[in-house]
């Protein structure tokens, strides 16, 4: 098995990330692959993967 570095705790401490708040995920794919979509004149404009993304979150 491979030696990972330790990664970057990126959760603030002290807060409960288990009451009901909005949250900001971000998913990044294997080297930077759009493939979900892209950012077009300051619009997001889903992929078919996207899309099929989007309405299995919904």
């Amino acid at each position: 098995m491979k030696n990972f570095p330790e990664r970057k705790r990126n959760r603030m401490k002290g807060f409960d990330y288990s009451i009901a708040a909005g949250y900001f995920i971000t998913i990044c794919t294997k080297d930077r692959i759009p493939w979900l979509g892209e950012v077009i004149d300051g619009e997001v404009k889903l992929s078919n993967v996207g899309k099929i993304v989007q309405d299995k979150w919904h």
